[in-house]
């Protein structure tokens, strides 16, 4: 079996704005959410996704689920190629591929009892039948997902339960299918600061005990230090740059990512960074700056970077950025 457990290719996803009008004509208008991605994920890693709101890091987590269709490019998982699947085989892929969302408040059914909601997985793909063997699966599921003791939640119902709590029995949902990934968009964001840690460490506990590979979607690079193998950074629908996460922690390439940086808190006021602030707001998704899409926000900007796009270029093994400043070291 390949170390190589997601792979997407030149990935492109829009949106239809707005179309011509019947009376007055005009051009079709395009979102692009997505404008050529590529990526990859091992068995038993975990990459965090960043980037500001509206960047396309939830499109692009929908598409790896399979419940949003690529304009062009490729996704294939475990050598399975989405494009050439019936719903039967999306069906297969989903089991194996879960998503764990940012607001367990709106995650989970209000009218389903905490063991029904567990439950349900198992019984849409046929994977258990009985009272008994449900509930036992359930419980397993909990627990793993740190609920302990389990038999005192399955018949509470999501308003009983905290937000922690919550966002933990939607993990729990993910988990009763034994998934090979899980794809957790900015779960810890709705939740108090106290709980945060508690929820990344649980994840993290199961990529070693489990070997799931986590892309872990979030816009706080201040959470992913210690957790994450690798970090993308994504703007404007495309990730410029991406390599190990202490690579593009301390020596980061795109000033795109020293921006992000520079806002994170730190403890001790002595080793705080200079704040970069960026001007303006992030581009129209629909009408994408030509040359590098960052240089009408970016504070090192020369003349050329508004003529040329430029590609992902090698900084060091594994680590590449997309910047005509960025070079090998």
């Amino acid at each position: 079996m390949t170390d190589t457990i997601l792979e997407v290719e030149a990935l492109k996803k829009t949106f239809v704005a707005e179309k011509p009008s019947m009376f007055f004509g005009g051009q079709e208008r395009l979102v692009h959410a997505i404008d050529g991605v590529d990526l990859s994920l091992t068995r038993g890693e975990v990459l965090a996704l960043v980037g500001e709101s509206g960047c396309g890091k939830s499109t692009l987590a929908l598409s790896v689920m399979g419940l949003e269709h690529p304009t062009s490019g490729k996704i294939s998982f475990e050598g399975f190629d989405y494009a050439r699947l019936d719903d039967a085989g999306m069906k297969r892929i989903r089991r194996r591929i879960q998503m764990i969302f940012q607001d367990p408040y709106e995650a989970l059914n209000p009218t389903q009892s905490i063991e029904e909601i567990i439950t349900e997985p198992l019984q849409v793909h046929g994977l258990a039948h009985g009272r008994d063997t449900l509930r036992k699966l359930a419980i397993h599921a909990l627990e793993d997902s740190g609920l302990k003791p389990a038999e005192i939640y399955l018949e509470r119902y999501p308003h009983q339960l905290s937000g922690g709590q919550r966002q933990r029995v939607v993990i729990a949902g993910a988990l009763v299918l034994e998934p090979h990934l899980l794809v957790a968009d900015e779960p810890v964001s709705m939740l108090d600061v106290s709980i945060r840690a508690e929820i990344i460490n649980l994840l993290a506990d199961l990529r070693r005990s489990r070997q799931i590979s986590v892309i872990f979607i979030t816009h706080d690079l201040g959470t992913v230090g210690y957790f994450a193998d690798r970090i993308a950074v994504m703007y404007l629908g495309r990730i410029v740059e991406i390599g190990p996460t202490h690579a593009v922690l301390t020596n980061a390439a795109h000033p795109y990512t020293k921006a992000l940086l520079s806002v994170i808190p730190v403890p001790n006021p002595r080793l705080r960074r200079q704040r970069i602030i960026l001007k303006g707001e992030t581009p129209n998704p629909i009408d994408i700056p030509p040359g590098c899409r960052f240089h009408p926000r970016c504070p090192v900007a020369y003349e050329q970077c508004k003529i040329i796009d430029p590609p992902l270029v090698e900084i060091m093994p594994g680590h590449t950025a997309a910047c005509l400043m960025a070079k090998a070291k």
